[in-house]
């Protein structure tokens, strides 16, 4: 056991229901936190955190919502706690809570921290009633006094050629995965929603079982897939239960030191949950320059590293949580990882974002959280977490384990980034003519029924193409939604500013 080994000694989750406007995204924090001191168990602790990280709010990333947020919260909320602490946070993406793990694992290591209070929230639900209702929000933006080092710097998730043909908005991007993943594996229609069901359905017996989940029903896989009683389809094939959650009312937070700072501390060592691996690494940025859209080779070296870094196969993890915005994301982890979609050890420990709940950049803090609290209560003895950021793009992976290992953490973590940004990309066509094959596609649907066709393919010559079906095109978007069109040709129009694809 060696002294400089990080370790999580501390978690904490809060979920609140009641939409209670009073309560502000900064109380949020400092409930989460303060739960979270208290579950070490160890009056010392507090005046030993030198280092407060904060996951990003999603809200501030809308202009419209970004002026009701609280500024600097991590600098108010050490006023809060009576702590004198660095305060750090980052970019958004649903990568960023095992990201900074990773990170802070590397400071606490060199000896730069001593303990780091890591913690995030979101209060969708309650920010969403407040607008509808017109209610007074404006205490929500209590300000630090001190901006927070961040880490990393802004990108754009993609392009404005992607932005136009709808390819921003997650809910249509991660059915094109979807797509790619169906032809892949050769699925027949019945088959394809058949392990859809089955896949959810699974999850949801996990959340159905966990206090903290927002939506805490069990669902068999049929009413995974039935469109009835508000579960319409949003985009083909998921239904409603099939996308991450985001009106939810949320907080999650973890405490990291080091073997060595928690024996001096006197905190008992049932408690240390030792992060044996972290890696991370980012696959092509733009979706449309992906020649496969059904894996992820980001996930899979950083999945590889921190399994030789903790030197563990995945045979002896005992327990798993893939980020799960979409069903995409878990079968391309589960891929990337060599686990079966319907392992016995499951792919959550919490219900995933689209049941458990999806707190913007957050929930993966809440699957650190869950799974440390799960190996301290016995329940498994190695687990991983991954996490993922934008399109299947931004990945983060930990493993976590009662036992501390045979090989320090390494200061100098392999370089995966250099590796993957020499893999070969596609020339994106955005004024392409002609003749295209299909490699996926989505079907968005509106309250009435499917109403647009998103296609990405290939034009003779190799580049890629993005297009939508023409406006009010029903046999279009039949021909996408009656089999796997993949393969398919078809014409390709230039348009001003999107592009049309016709049989």
């Amino acid at each position: 056991m060696f002294d400089s080994q990080p370790i999580l000694i501390a978690h904490a989750q809060q979920t609140w229901r009641d939409r209670d406007v009073a309560r502000s995204p900064l109380d949020a924090l400092e409930a989460v936190s303060r739960a979270a001191v208290d579950n070490a168990d160890c009056a010392g602790l507090a005046p030993c955190i030198d280092t407060v990280a904060t996951i990003p709010f999603l809200a501030t990333q809308v202009p419209d919502l970004a002026g009701l947020m609280p500024a600097h919260p991590g600098s108010a909320l050490c006023q809060r706690l009576g702590l004198q602490a660095q305060t750090f946070s980052t970019d958004v993406g649903g990568n960023t809570p095992q990201l900074m793990v990773n990170f802070f694992a590397d400071r606490l290591v060199a000896g730069t921290s001593r303990a780091v209070l890591l913690t995030g929230g979101e209060l969708f639900a309650t920010l969403f009633a407040a607008l509808s209702s017109g209610q007074d929000i404006s205490h929500w933006q209590q300000r630090g006094e001190q901006p927070a080092i961040q880490l990393g710097s802004p990108k754009e998730p993609c392009t404005e050629l992607e932005r136009a043909h709808g390819m921003f908005e997650p809910i249509n991007t991660y059915p094109l995965f979807e797509s790619a993943l169906c032809h892949a594996r050769g699925w027949d229609r019945a088959t394809h929603l058949q392990r859809l069901g089955q896949l959810v359905s699974g999850m949801s017996a996990v959340a159905a079982q966990n206090p903290h989940a927002w939506r805490g029903d069990f669902l068999t896989p049929e009413q995974v897939l039935d469109t009835g009683g508000g579960n319409r389809m949003i985009t083909w094939p998921y239904t409603k239960v099939m996308n991450a959650v985001l009106a939810v009312d949320m907080a999650a937070a973890v405490i990291m030191t080091t073997v060595g700072e928690a024996r001096r501390l006197g905190i008992d060592p049932a408690r240390w949950v030792y992060l044996r691996g972290g890696a991370e690494g980012n696959d092509i940025w733009n979706v449309s320059e992906r020649p496969t859209l059904h894996r992820s080779l980001a996930l899979a070296a950083s999945a590889d590293a921190a399994l030789r870094m903790a030197g563990l196969s995945l045979a002896a993890l005992d327990r798993f949580d893939l980020y799960s915005c979409f069903p995409s994301a878990v079968q391309v982890a589960c891929d990337a990882i060599g686990l079966a979609a319907d392992d016995p050890r499951g792919v959550t420990v919490t219900g995933g974002l689209t049941l458990f709940g999806g707190p913007g950049n957050n929930y993966s803090l809440h699957a650190i959280a869950e799974m440390v609290g799960q190996l301290q209560a016995g329940n498994g003895r190695h687990g991983m977490v991954t996490a993922n950021g934008n399109y299947l793009t931004k990945h983060a992976v930990g493993i976590y384990s009662l036992d501390p290992g045979a090989t320090p953490w390494p200061l100098a973590r392999p370089d995966l980034q250099t590796t993957l940004d020499a893999a070969p990309r596609l020339q994106v066509d955005a004024n392409a003519s002609g003749t295209g094959s299909i490699d996926a596609c989505a079907v968005v649907f509106g309250k009435e029924g499917p109403n647009r066709g998103i296609v990405l393919g290939r034009m003779g010559d190799g580049r890629r193409f993005i297009a939508n079906t023409p406006q009010g095109d029903a046999a279009a978007l039949e021909s996408l939604l009656a089999s796997d069109p993949v393969g398919e040709q078809g014409r390709v129009t230039p348009g001003d500013k999107v592009n049309c694809f016709e049989f």
